[in-house]
């Protein structure tokens, strides 16, 4: 397990938090639960988290990425959720904003074909943290893209992202290096986890 960079700690569980969980139409299993705990233990934390959830489709990955957003959020962080694809980052957007909506945590979708003023006004509300959550394609990751606060950064099934694009995303974060949360359903061997995800903890929701 390789030494993690020092980045800021998030201990603060504020309203945002409070609110989605009271609001779950659904009880979060144990599995969902210790998942929840060892993110929170890692966000709160000044060693930077590096953290697999790995799960079938529907295991309710996307629930515990909220709520990970939303405990960067309580402490006035923004956070990125990078999508392989336009009907991925679609799907998580209206899973995720009809919670969001209901505690007044800032959503917005950002995909490669919003152009013009549209997409100027959209990056100017990011620069200056008024978008707090910001689900996208690549298009989250073009220079013009910039964040106030970036202090977690959320991928969906990884492997399908180049080493170059996942940089270009972490490396918006200015002062620090962003916390690192990895989603995907792939099945992973113990023997490959060691390999491509040795320097990752892995939280499994079976």
């Amino acid at each position: 397990y390789t030494k993690k960079e020092t980045t800021k700690a998030y201990p603060k569980i504020g309203n945002y938090t409070k609110n989605i969980y009271e609001k779950l139409p659904f009880k979060l299993t144990g599995a969902q639960i210790k998942g929840m705990r060892e993110i929170r233990k890692d966000i709160s934390d000044s060693k930077q988290m590096n953290r697999l959830i790995q799960g079938d489709v529907g295991c309710g990955k996307t629930v515990l990425a909220l709520l990970s957003a939303s405990l960067v959020a309580d402490n006035e962080g923004q956070i990125a959720f990078l999508a392989p694809t336009e009907i991925l980052a679609r799907q998580h957007y209206k899973t995720i904003k009809k919670l969001a909506d209901l505690v007044g945590l800032k959503v917005e979708l950002l995909l490669g074909g919003k152009k013009g003023e549209e997409r100027g006004s959209l990056l100017d509300l990011i620069k200056n943290g008024k978008i707090q959550l910001l689900i996208g394609t690549h298009a989250i990751i073009q220079h013009d893209v910039k964040f106030n606060n970036l202090g977690l950064v959320i991928i969906d099934e990884q492997h399908r992202f180049g080493v170059h694009q996942r940089l270009s995303l972490t490396s918006k974060s200015k002062d620090y290096p962003p916390d690192i949360l990895i989603m995907s359903a792939t099945p992973i061997p113990r023997t490959l986890e060691l390999t491509a995800f040795g320097s990752m903890q892995v939280s499994r929701l079976l």
